[in-house]
């Protein structure tokens, strides 16, 4: 069975922004920026399988260093490439407002961080 790391007490901790919807269709997640109560149709992002891994991850707070982690194992990919993917995915999604900062308290991330993992890695 796969482990995850907690978080670190200085680590930030990301999130999926709360102005959003998304669905999983075909493979591929749909997400749409919700302004206003009303869906934004002009700016729909579709994430391939690893966006997916990751937005799928973003429901709850998590570290950087987990994402990365989790790509790296679902992936059998090396580290240095599953940092560059997770971190170009954080930074466009950063710059579009679909993923922030999680004002929530480190150790309860952690831990709901750690029950997803273990439910990802039995699959």
């Amino acid at each position: 069975m796969l482990t995850q790391p907690a978080a670190q007490p200085n680590e930030q901790l990301l999130i999926r922004s709360r102005s959003v919807v998304s669905r999983l269709v075909g493979g591929e997640t749909l997400v749409v920026p919700v302004r206003g109560k009303v869906g934004d149709l002009a700016s729909i992002y579709s994430f391939n399988g690893t966006g997916s891994l990751i937005w799928q991850l973003l429901e709850t707070p998590i570290s950087l260093a987990d994402l990365i982690l989790a790509v790296e194992h679902e992936y059998a990919v090396g580290e240095e490439q599953a940092r560059k993917d997770v971190m170009k995915f954080v930074e466009d999604m950063f710059a579009v407002g679909l993923v922030q900062v999680s004002q929530n308290v480190a150790v309860v991330a952690a831990a709901s961080n750690q029950a997803m993992w273990e439910a990802n890695a039995s699959r």
